[in-house]
């Protein structure tokens, strides 16, 4: 009896722990910093909500959005900040990679679930009339009624702990005449108590897979990061594209000019009789040229504008869809940069580049279930303490011995009892029941820890070797992009040096046609040099730009440079 006090201060003690573990475990922050959803909590609106809600909520599917915040005069005006901040409100695929790393966040509360505490309840009732064949059955047809009852609670605990508490009760009522209590209710209250002395012991083996999952995640994140650079390199060069195709039509419409106001001129000449009627081809043709040109370069535009429209969504909108951009970004780079120190950006781009991260994450991730396979290594010891209560209630009849032999025994008076009286026989702990269990269960052979533990050793050095693989790829990829800009940036001077030598020729054959000491084959042939020198300086400096981007996107700052941060919260970046 001077055990039941300890015991029962043991068991809500535990009971006290586990409301700290939920407590802890249900917010909606983990240890990591990383948020994760929270599971309602029995009794509360949200509980109900969630386990009868009558139908599953239909996906919200958002409207194109900000779009009206960059509106100038009936305009879509953006230059290329405003135009990335659409892209990522806007882009259903930066929405569904968001959307992936969603699942690997959920499996962090998944992993939660083997702490979550059970209520399990039942009743159930039988009637049950049986013929008799011996007269000490109390009655000719026997009939009862029985009730059982039983409500159990069970919880583990980060620790390894499991603890259950359980009531269990049952009511039976009978015809029989030498029922003494009738109807009769049992109860027992139980408490036990198991905890693992070798294998799951202790609450890092017990959150391995909590911390796995949370492994996983930032795995997960760290591809998010990846897919996410490569979707704004793209949109980005989706905006270089437009800028280019604007600048070469630009060209074109320049040089459709100088064409007309050259055939102009060529037919006056003409007219006048200073050239021959076989030299107005040429300046026709040159015309007909530049037209196609221009035709072609309206046509190029609109492209470029259509899949621009589509990187912000525009295309989703009637309102917008067919609203004309206007780019504020210019083509040619800054006129002085600093050379790029190719050692400093590959430093830099093993410090920020994503995959790579998630590649070492895996090597965390294979120590983790090193450590899962090596518990399950470890005999398998364990304590366990029970401790019961027993109680008996009900109405009881007295009964007196007839004198003579063989006569029957007749009630003469009843003392009233029921579930109040067996309910304080229980929790008078009267009538007690304790045991410990000591168990061991010892695998002599396990063949298959052992295969699982070489598995991981093998996962980790093959993981070890990807991330070397991808340390040398990045150093390449890195130095390549260096070596493409200082290259485009060169080339783009020489392209500029070019057009500058193309102006100065085309206005001295002009004044030598005007002198009349050369034939209009040679104006017109400078006239298209200079065409295509302006032409060149376009190209040029757009895959300047598009190799910038490059180099941002293969050394990971391209999220940094454009302002993006990458959130842990849902849904947001």
């Amino acid at each position: 009896m001077r055990t039941a006090p300890i015991l029962t201060l043991v068991v809500f003690t535990l009971f006290g722990r586990a409301q700290e573990y939920v407590t802890r475990f249900g917010t909606k922050t983990t240890p990591g910093g990383i948020e994760r959803l929270e599971a309602p909590i029995f009794g509360s609106g949200d509980y109900f909500k969630t386990h009868f809600a009558p139908a599953a909520p239909l996906p919200d599917v958002r409207a194109p959005a900000r779009l009206a915040d960059f509106v100038v005069d009936g305009k879509l005006e953006l230059s290329l900040k405003a135009y990335l901040e659409l892209v990522l409100a806007n882009n259903p695929d930066v929405a569904i990679q968001r959307l992936s790393i969603e699942a690997p966040r959920n499996a962090i509360t998944r992993a939660l679930a083997r702490f979550d505490p059970t209520l399990t309840a039942s009743f159930r009732s039988e009637r049950s009339q049986t013929p008799t064949a011996d007269v000490l059955q109390g009655a000719e047809t026997l009939n009862q009624l029985t009730q059982p009852f039983s409500l159990a609670f069970n919880q583990l605990l980060p620790t390894g702990t499991q603890y259950s508490i359980g009531f269990s009760g049952r009511r039976r009522s009978t015809n029989s005449q030498f029922a003494t209590i009738n109807p009769s209710i049992n109860g027992t209250l139980n408490f036990s108590v198991t905890q693992p002395l070798l294998r799951n012991r202790g609450s890092r083996v017990n959150k391995l897979q909590f911390i796995i999952a949370q492994s996983r995640f930032k795995q997960s994140r760290y591809s998010f990061e990846d897919r996410l650079l490569q979707l704004l390199s793209q949109a980005e060069n989706v905006y270089w594209s437009v800028v280019e195709a604007r600048e070469n039509l630009r060209v074109a419409e320049e040089n459709l000019r100088v064409n007309e106001a050259l055939l102009k001129r060529s037919e006056r000449e003409l007219e006048l009789g200073a050239i021959s009627p076989l030299d107005i081809y040429q300046p026709q043709q040159n015309l007909e040229n530049a037209r196609i040109a221009l035709t072609q370069a309206r046509y190029r535009l609109e492209q470029t504008l259509d899949a621009l429209r589509r990187q912000i969504g525009a295309d989703l909108d009637p309102d917008y869809r067919n609203m004309p951009i206007v780019l504020t970004e210019p083509v040619l780079p800054p006129a002085e940069e600093e050379a790029l120190d190719p050692e400093q950006m590959v430093e830099a781009a093993y410090r920020l580049r994503p995959d790579l991260k998630g590649a070492l994450q895996s090597l965390q991730i294979d120590d983790l279930n090193y450590e899962a396979v090596r518990n399950e290594l470890r005999p398998d010891l364990s304590l366990s303490l029970s401790y019961s209560s027993s109680g008996l209630g009900g109405r009881i009849f007295e009964f007196v011995q007839e004198p003579g032999f063989g006569r029957p025994s007749v009630p003469i008076g009843t003392i009233p009892g029921g579930l109040g009286q067996a309910l304080e026989q229980i929790f008078g702990f009267d009538f007690p029941t304790y045991s410990f269990t000591l168990s061991l269960r010892l695998p002599l052979r396990d063949r298959r820890a052992v295969a699982d533990l070489a598995d991981v050793a093998v996962s980790k050095k093959t993981n070890m070797l990807r991330a070397q693989s991808l340390e040398q790829d990045i150093r390449l990829e890195v130095l390549n992009a260096v070596s493409q800009v200082e290259s485009s940036k060169a080339r783009v001077k020489l392209a500029q040096t070019a057009l500058e030598f193309s102006r100065k020729r085309l206005e001295a054959e002009q004044k030598k046609y005007d002198l009349g000491v050369t034939t209009i084959f040679f104006l017109i042939q400078a006239q298209n040099d200079l065409v295509a020198a302006q032409s060149q300086v376009v190209t040029q400096a757009t895959l300047y730009r598009r190799n910038l981007v490059n180099l941002l996107r293969v050394t990971g700052q391209l999220l940094e440079e454009r302002g993006v941060v990458v959130s842990d919260k849902p849904g947001q970046y």
